[in-house]
């Protein structure tokens, strides 16, 4: 079931042209990544996608609803984990719930119902800089998941993390995703990050960026990386971006 999707969407700045005629969908509980270059419109086309930004030419269909120029109801989390460094964690979470007028009491309660699953249990009157950076990581898609949680758009979200962390996180993520039933696009310029993790990838390339191609990876648990099947998936899509 699709429940999320991008129609015919181009953008332009200044009159030139930064994406055109972008489609693309989102099935529920889908693990999906938008794999590029840098400069070809990938931040740009989350932004429409969220609402941040209106599209010159197409729509955003969420659940068959167009949310086109209509932010707030997919949640998006941008590169750095912009925690705020004056506030305790429990209150960086709780800000999207708090935004939408829920009471204190009321959003830390369900807060705090989350943290054992977020690795985040005991940490809550901590301040950002005393956890480590996984830990920031999970407190800042934790904070994403309280937006709107139904859609996620994670912009690099692992880029900021060291090769080991970065592994752990992949791990965690994918069983965090089953147990919330999350549906999520991510942007990413790692191709071993974008096979482990995702069930189809978008390959977007161009000027103006376009969809060039669309993958479904076949994958089966923690072990995917290590196979011959992973190798020619990663054959393909370097042949597939010109590297």
């Amino acid at each position: 079931m699709k429940i999320l999707q991008v129609i015919g969407v181009s953008k332009s700045y200044g009159g030139r042209k930064i994406i055109e005629n972008i489609n693309m969908s989102l099935d529920q509980t889908e693990i999906t990544c938008l794999l590029g270059l840098s400069g070809v419109g990938k931040t740009t086309l989350f932004n429409i996608i969220s609402g941040v930004e209106s599209p010159d030419q197409g729509e955003i269909l969420l659940n068959n609803e167009d949310i086109s120029s209509r932010p707030g109801h997919i949640s998006y989390m941008l590169q750095k984990d912009l925690l705020i460094e004056e506030i305790p964690i429990i209150n960086n979470i709780i800000l999207p719930m708090r935004l939408r007028g829920v009471k204190k009491s009321e959003a830390i309660r369900k807060a705090r119902s989350y943290l054992g699953m977020f690795g985040l249990k005991g940490y809550e009157k901590s301040y950002p800089k005393a956890l480590s950076g996984g830990m920031r990581q999970r407190a800042a898609f934790l904070r994403t998941y309280f937006m709107a949680n139904e859609v996620l758009l994670l912009d690099e979200p692992f880029s900021a993390l060291d090769a080991l962390t970065k592994r752990d996180m992949h791990k965690w993520y994918l069983d965090i995703s089953k147990k919330l039933k999350l549906s999520t696009i991510f942007i990413s310029h790692d191709i071993d990050e974008a096979l482990f993790l995702a069930d189809k990838i978008y390959i977007m390339k161009g000027s103006p960026g376009k969809i060039a191609k669309q993958i479904k990876i076949d994958k089966k648990g923690y072990n995917f990386t290590l196979t011959k099947d992973f190798l020619s998936y990663k054959k393909q899509i370097l042949q597939d971006l010109k590297i």
